[in-house]
């Protein structure tokens, strides 16, 4: 058995499928390309069936990566397969991820057929999407909650059909890690066949265990781990990248390697958080800007004697620059292409590069010194000149024991509208007024506000979510002033609508 482990990245596909984190195809594409840079094997692109955006995605990322493997997801269904084989046609190496639920859940109540039929149409798909491409992985939807000897018979299956990877799911995130170990290990033991083929994990964190799952999984024979950056995925998320490359570069007495440019890890991380416009959470494994404080006395102490005492990771090992350029009012645009350059950004189109500067020099003159976050959202937000509707100006009065007050101009179009109102607070009392120029029928289903770093003068994230027409859309502002920031986030959700 190898000790390479290949890294399959799902950020574009299962990351993806995060509520308000969709990216368009050029995001797609940037995000692709750090990938490559980082050395995963496998970018998972996109599910062609499903949007004609995500078919587009698969193409186009097919063409800007060279030597990882393209991956185009699909349900055991022929027109899924025929539209991923079209889809993949310019990648250089393909791959069709075919498969279907094998647990008694899905058995009985999604398919409402049985364990006899799903087998028939789990080797029917594999090999009809042999007919296309030589590399085919087939997936066991919620294999965590089938038991091992009807998934043994399915995996044999589908192997001897001709699946060159066999994907073992932790769907819902239930198993215990011991218990998933012991299901990869039931199936290296008792599948016939099972050198013909890689065992891959793909485990979710519904319970907090994805990472030890799939490290379970790789202990006990699992060669390829199916993961995304930051961890993101559906529900509570998946098992993030980051934290199985840096447990094997940790502990290299496993004598398990991988392709990974550890160096790359924190730049690709911060990239993927603005883009999705997803924070990551400060005490988050290896990327959390938390990672490497030290607020207790004893562990600065410590510390400050001898860095191993406690820390086990070296932060430049991920790429994180202990001696960043910090950015001031005063800085040029050199040093604002090198921060987004080291934070996995690349912005070559020198219009483009003093449209941001000039938003940079804006909220340098808001506060004292402008955070890696702050270059990333200045970077990552959709530029407000392509917009339909634009905030043309926002005033607010506002205090103790007095009704808020709004005042609000907007550009539709190049025409000038203004209105006013108030409200119970300032963001009501904004939100009012807008929506006096805006008549259109909106609810707000989410309201979220985050600080990005720490201090008084923080840019403020507000992420919103509103109802319009029986279909949610989802907002982004970022501003020094919260009230603009959601002023903003409300807007982005019109411009979606309305697009």
């Amino acid at each position: 058995m190898s000790d390479r482990l290949f890294i399959f990245d799902t950020t574009l596909r299962d990351g993806e499928q995060v509520p308000g984190c969709q990216l368009n195809t050029v995001e797609k594409i940037q995000v692709a390309k750090q990938l490559e840079q980082l050395g995963v094997d496998i970018i998972e692109a996109g599910f062609p069936i499903s949007s004609p955006g995500d078919f587009n995605s698969v193409i186009e990322i097919s063409k800007a990566v060279t030597w990882p493997t393209i991956c185009a997801l699909t349900r055991a269904v022929q027109k899924d397969i025929d539209l991923a084989a079209e889809s993949l046609k310019y990648a250089k190496h393909k791959r069709i991820h075919t498969g279907i639920g094998t647990s008694d859940y899905h058995i009985k109540y999604k398919f409402n057929t049985t364990r006899e039929e799903i087998i028939e149409r789990a080797v029917a798909a594999v090999k009809y999407a042999k007919k296309y491409v030589e590399d085919v992985e087939f997936y066991a939807e919620d294999a965590g909650r089938t038991d091992n000897e009807y998934l043994a018979r399915v995996v044999e299956a589908v192997i001897k059909a001709g699946a060159t990877v066999v994907n073992i799911p932790d769907t819902t995130g239930y198993c215990l890690p011991q218990e998933y170990g012991e299901k990869i290990k039931y199936l290296i033991d008792h599948v016939d066949g099972i050198d013909n083929a890689i065992i891959s994990t793909h485990c979710h964190n519904d319970l907090g265990m994805a990472t030890a799952n799939t490290f379970s999984g790789v202990m006990n024979g699992a060669r390829q781990v199916e993961v995304t950056i930051n961890g993101i995925g559906e529900r509570a998320g998946n098992t993030a990248l980051e934290e199985i490359a840096m447990i094997l570069k940790c502990h290299k007495n496993l004598g398990i390697d991988t392709n990974i440019n550890t160096n790359k890890i924190y730049p690709i991380s911060r990239m993927v958080s603005g883009l999705m416009n997803m924070p990551v959470q400060p005490n988050k494994a290896i990327v959390g800007r938390n990672a490497f404080a030290h607020s207790s006395g004893i562990h600065q102490d410590g510390v400050l004697k001898n860095v191993h005492t406690y820390e086990i990771i070296d932060p430049k090992d991920i790429g994180l620059d202990d001696n960043s350029i910090v950015l001031t009012a005063r800085s040029g645009r050199a040093a604002l292409k090198y921060r987004l350059h080291v934070n996995g950004v690349d912005i070559d189109d020198d219009a483009k590069l003093d449209k941001v500067y000039q938003k940079f020099l804006k909220l340098a003159d808001q506060k004292k010194e402008v955070t890696d976050a702050d270059v990333l959202v200045l970077a990552g937000a959709d530029m407000a000149d392509t917009h339909g509707v634009k905030l043309d100006f926002l005033q607010v009065t506002t205090g103790m024991g007095v009704r808020s007050v709004a005042s609000i101009g907007l550009d539709i179009a190049s025409q000038k509208f203004e209105a006013a109102s108030t409200g119970n607070g300032p963001v009501d009392a904004a939100i009012k007024a807008l929506k006096k120029i805006i008549t259109k029928q909106m609810v707000m289903k989410e309201f979220t506000i985050q600080a990005i770093s720490k201090g008084s003068d923080d840019v403020g994230k507000v992420h919103m979510q509103v109802e319009y027409d029986g279909q949610v859309y989802y907002g982004f502002g970022a501003n020094t002033d919260i009230v603009t920031a959601s002023v903003e986030a409300y807007i982005d959700c019109i411009n979606k609508f309305r697009s």
